[in-house]
């Protein structure tokens, strides 16, 4: 393999086009801002995504430094969590974790996304005409991921689609699917995980 053709493969980690252009992502609302829980999720989300390796930097690869634990303290550390996946497609592609901690208000968010960049550099086709992106094999795929992390532990919500994070909350939606939904949900009722794809 050329030095070439690892610089354009949308898994390189140093291949900053992988990283830009935003996230297609699964965001999860934990429900809890207890370390312990979002924990739960991370680990189950981590393995139920099937993740390669875990690392806390991007301008090196994978082989060129040391993975870190899958664990809360290395987001905190390092901002986000950082490995490779295969696509439903079959490409291997960068893909990240990040945090968003809530405080005393509210929950804390968990983001697992790939960026579009390196779905753009995957050639992954998506809905053309429309002012983000939007793809039914990664919303899919996302879900599937959803619906497996939610059996290894429980969450509030996950949301799916380009930059979706923190768009709703289990508060807001009190149960009751959108009739109308320009994302896709994974909304638990009476603890049965529901999927409402996008459709608008």
């Amino acid at each position: 393999m050329s030095h070439d053709h690892v610089m354009t493969s949308p898994a390189s980690f140093r291949d900053q086009t992988n990283w830009s252009d935003g996230y297609y992502e699964l965001a999860i609302e934990v429900g809890s801002s207890d370390d312990a829980r979002i924990q739960a999720v991370l680990s189950a989300l981590w393995s139920a995504a099937d993740v390669h390796g875990c690392f806390g930097r991007r301008d090196r690869e994978p082989e060129e430094q040391g993975p870190v634990p899958c664990t809360v303290g290395s987001l905190t550390a390092f901002g986000h969590l950082r490995g490779q996946v295969r696509l439903p497609t079959g490409q291997l592609v960068v893909c990240g974790c990040v945090a968003v901690r809530g405080g005393d208000e509210s929950s804390d968010w968990l983001d697992f996304y790939v960026p579009v960049g390196a779905l753009d550099n995957a050639g992954l086709a998506y809905w053309d005409g429309r002012p983000f992106f939007r793809s039914d094999v990664m919303d899919d795929w996302l879900a599937a991921i959803g619906k497996e992390t939610f059996t290894r532990a429980a969450f509030s919500l996950g949301v799916v689609g380009f930059e979706v994070s923190g768009c709703s909350d289990a508060a807001t939606l009190a149960g009751q699917m959108p009739q109308e939904r320009g994302i896709g949900y994974l909304l638990p009722v009476d603890g049965t995980l529901h999927y409402g794809a996008a459709n608008t």
